[in-house]
């Protein structure tokens, strides 16, 4: 698979870029900057879809931080490529909207092509003030590997409604039961900064908006070291989101409880199971104690009381089967890890790093 490239005039050369499956357009090709220009120590970076009204304004804020911004651009049908490749932002573009995971995928992707030491991104849409991105770097330059914007610290959370509250409360716990252990106060919080440990260790597998959920549950697994910091979001901006917030929070929700499923089987479908399975043992063992006290047999308990018990046996079995096939995924991941740390440290590793190292001068 190969991908399609375009520079500004400033630029010669077209390079191809291996980041998904579908064909992306760049804008501001890394690889045709003068030699000089190639580091990038600090990118901030956005998603972007039809945000040709704020998009001028978040990337010129931005800059005032950064190297180099980066957008992705999620398919947009509007401005929003022209104005930010006039601006002087890499720009990459989604044939396809593949959603917030799928661009945050294509971001990190980016930032470690680049081989950049700090990334932040921010949103696009003008809720986020590019001013507070001082304070996430400040931060993570006193050498945490991930900084967090939280709406919930210092008082921070007053101009949020009631009702988003209680959603992000509610994913909050969520994000918590499918293995973070960190003490989060803003799990949903799209602006964030990551330190090169976080860059290469963090990889997105889903597209959709728990894909936030996913990269602290890899924090969390990766034991990097984290911070908050307050921040203020506007809600009072139009067209900020083209989804109902219920419908929307209710996905994302879904999507974490996905997560939680596939990294703790034994408690997500075990303790059901065992609920199930002694409601259903205690229906039939009422059932047949009746009928011997009285001479009745209560068919409806009998019937429920069954239900519940092969319904809870069948969560059960469905529960070790699916830890027993994660187990064997680890298990598999860490030998591959350590046959290539394996290979890196042999002579003929040795070898074919230095030989790679003479071809690249």
């Amino acid at each position: 698979m190969t991908t399609r490239t375009r520079t500004p005039a400033s630029h010669t050369g077209t390079a191809e870029v291996d980041l998904d499956e579908e064909t992306v357009l760049l804008v501001d090709d890394p690889a045709t900057w003068p030699k000089g220009q190639r580091a990038v120590r600090t990118l901030v970076a956005m998603p972007a879809y039809n945000e040709e009204a704020y998009i001028a304004k978040t990337v010129l804020g931005a800059a005032r931080h950064a190297d180099k911004v980066l957008v992705v651009d999620d398919g947009s049908t509007d401005e929003t490529v022209a104005i930010a490749g006039a601006l002087g932002a890499i720009v990459v573009c989604h044939e396809t909207n593949k959603g917030y995971g799928g661009a945050l995928r294509t971001i990190f992707s980016t930032a470690r092509d680049l081989g950049a030491e700090e990334l932040v991104i921010i949103d696009s849409d003008g809720q986020h003030s590019p001013g507070d991105i001082s304070r996430l770097l400040t931060e993570l330059r006193k050498g945490n590997d991930v900084v967090i914007g939280s709406r919930f610290v210092e008082g921070s959370a007053g101009d949020i409604p009631a009702y988003r509250k209680v959603g992000m409360k509610v994913l909050d716990t969520a994000t918590t039961l499918a293995g973070n252990n960190l003490a989060i106060t803003d799990s949903q919080s799209g602006f964030r900064a990551y330190g090169r440990r976080a860059i290469e260790a963090i990889q997105i597998s889903g597209e959709g908006m728990s894909a936030g959920s996913e990269i602290l549950i890899q924090i969390s697994d990766h034991r990097l070291k984290v911070a908050e910091v307050p921040i203020k979001v506007r809600y009072d901006i139009a067209g900020t989101s083209s989804e109902n917030p219920v419908s929307h929070g209710v996905g994302v929700l879904m999507n974490i409880v996905r997560l939680i499923s596939l990294r703790r089987p034994l408690v997500f479908f075990g303790i059901p199971g065992a609920v199930f399975t002694l409601a259903g043992l205690g229906a039939e063992i009422y059932t047949f104690s009746e009928f011997y006290r009285s001479g009745q047999f209560h068919y409806i308990v009998f019937t429920g009381g069954f239900s519940m018990l092969i319904l809870g046996l069948l969560l059960g079995t469905v529960g070790i089967i699916l830890y027993s096939l994660v187990q064997i995924m680890q298990g598999q991941r860490s030998g591959e890890k350590t046959n290539s740390t394996a290979a890196a440290g042999s002579p003929v590793g040795q070898g074919a790093g230095k030989a790679e190292q003479g071809s690249s001068h």
